[in-house]
């Protein structure tokens, strides 16, 4: 299936979560942000939210500095 990640088509496997997909862009769930058709997507639900074919997603990656 194929979603938009921060603008970018992207192939995602079928019946995927948040947590999986973050898994697969080798991104912690700890630091970022995760946004779903507009919608945030609280952390609590990145185990059992799934991701849907043509959805738009937006990821924000925190990183810090001083």
């Amino acid at each position: 299936m194929q979603v938009m990640l921060n603008g970018e088509p992207t192939e995602v496997k079928a019946k995927c979560t948040i947590a999986q997909f973050l898994e697969q862009l080798q991104l912690g769930r700890e630091r970022v942000a995760v946004e779903v058709n507009r919608d945030i997507v609280p952390k609590a639900a990145y185990d059992s939210r799934t991701i849907s074919d043509g959805d738009k997603i937006e990821i924000v990656h925190f990183v810090g500095g001083g």
